[in-house]
């Protein structure tokens, strides 16, 4: 059975917009105990190298700032 969208959620870009937000936050914290995960995300393009929790967060908010390496 597929779900479908129920009008009573909300704004689904909204949606999306707290979701982002969850992920980056979380993603914030578990690099800051993983190097091996701060390697994958500057891999990425993402410049997160040396950087606190919340600015790791804000910076994986948004699209990478680089282009991946080939």
């Amino acid at each position: 059975m597929i779900a479908s969208p129920d009008p009573q959620d909300g704004d689904p870009a909204e949606n999306l917009e707290r979701m982002n937000v969850a992920l980056s936050e979380w993603a914030a914290r578990s690099a800051s105990d993983s190097e091996t995960l701060i390697d994958r995300f500057e891999e990425m393009g993402y410049a997160v190298r040396g950087k606190p929790e919340d600015e790791v967060a804000e910076i994986l908010r948004r699209p990478p700032d680089r282009a991946r390496p080939r």
